[in-house]
C-alpha cells in the first residue's frame, strides 16, 4: 500500500486504485530469472492502455496524441515469471492543465493489496497535438476522469 489507507474502525479502507492484470512472458526475464527493467516499462505501459485509452473512455483522445515526460521506477523486491499475472495498480498522483502523473504499485498475483509493493513507478504523461507539434491543454471530460483518480 502506498500508506494512504484511511482506517474505519476497525477495517482498513484502501484508496481509490484502477487495476489490471498484466502476463509476464519468457521474453520479459533476463539472466538473473526477474523481469528485466526495460520490460517492466512495457508492462506499466501495457496496465495503463486499458485505463486510459479503450473505447469509450473520456481519456481515450489522448491515443491521438500524448508523450511520456518522465518516467521513475523503484525496485522493492523482485518479480519473477511464477508471479503472473502481475497485479498493476494505478492511480493519479497530480493533475495540471497540460498534463498528468500516474503513481504505479507492482504486485505479484495474489498478493494482498495492502502488502509491500515489488515496484513503485511514475510516469508524467503531457497531452500532445500531432498536428501543430505542441502541448494540448486536457480537456474537461479528460481531467474529470482523471480527477475521479486522484488520492483525496
Amino acid at each position: 500500500m502506498n500508506g494512504k489507507g484511511k482506517a474505519n474502525g476497525s477495517a482498513l479502507l484502501l484508496p481509490k486504485r484502477f487495476h489490471a492484470k498484466v502476463e509476464v512472458r519468457w521474453s520479459d526475464m533476463d539472466v538473473f530469472q526477474h523481469v528485466n527493467h526495460a520490460r517492466m516499462v512495457t508492462l506499466l505501459e501495457e496496465a495503463r492502455i486499458p485505463w486510459l485509452f479503450e473505447d469509450g473512455r473520456p481519456t481515450e483522445s489522448l491515443r491521438a496524441g500524448c508523450v511520456l515526460a518522465d518516467l521513475r521506477v523503484r525496485y522493492r523486491g523482485q518479480l519473477r515469471h511464477e508471479d503472473t499475472p502481475l497485479d498493476i495498480a494505478m492511480w493519479i498522483e497530480q493533475l495540471r492543465a497540460v498534463d498528468f502523473t500516474v503513481g504505479y504499485e507492482v504486485r505479484a498475483n495474489g498478493a494482498a493489496p495492502d502488502s509491500p509493493p515489488a515496484v513503485v513507478a511514475s510516469t508524467q504523461i503531457a497531452a500532445f497535438d500531432i498536428e501543430t507539434q505542441r502541448l494540448r491543454r486536457l480537456t474537461d471530460g479528460e481531467r474529470d476522469y482523471l480527477s475521479e483518480w486522484m488520492d483525496r
